[in-house]
């Protein structure tokens, strides 16, 4: 085998439906045994050069799935440990979270245009300063600055400030 790349997608293309079969059997269920096989195949890619014997390709893959497999087993077998009683779970108040967001959003409104602009673009669209800059069409400069404003007087506004 030792081939290159192309051997290895053709031989997962060819092989998938059979392999897979093999975790399902192992892990009883196909979310787990997808990403088994997953992990299989990525330990035999790293390992695809080596493997000369095109014969012996499914055998390597299955102790691949094998091996995998009784790792996890084991790793689950030591971190989870049945008990008679569950334990208390914090429960989060739904509550807080929306009057969270509505008291951001009018500390939001009372600042000027261009700030508002540039900090919801950056904090709530994740877009970059240069990014912000072309939208907004100013330097990349100017988006710093009016940011970096914006959440001074966002840190400085006193309902903000007393609802947190």
């Amino acid at each position: 085998m030792g081939g290159d790349q192309g051997d290895f997608c053709e031989y997962v293309a060819l092989r998938r439906a059979a392999l897979l079969r093999t975790a399902i059997l192992l892990t009883g269920n196909s979310a787990d045994a997808e990403d088994l096989l997953q992990t299989a195949l990525a330990k035999t890619y790293l390992a695809w050069s080596r493997i000369n014997d095109p014969t012996a390709v499914d055998g390597y893959v299955r102790r691949a799935l094998i091996n995998t497999h009784i790792s996890w087993w084991r790793r689950r077998r030591i971190d989870e440990y049945p008990s008679a009683e569950l334990p208390d779970t914090g429960v989060e108040d739904p509550t807080i979270a929306g009057e969270l967001r509505d008291l951001m959003a009018r500390a939001l409104r009372r600042l000027p245009t261009r700030q508002r602009a540039a900090i919801v673009l950056r904090y709530y669209v994740d877009m970059s300063e240069p990014e912000i800059a072309d939208t907004l069409g100013i330097s990349v400069g100017t988006v710093k600055s009016t940011v970096s404003r914006g959440v001074a007087k966002l840190r400085a506004d006193a309902e903000l400030a007393a609802g947190c």
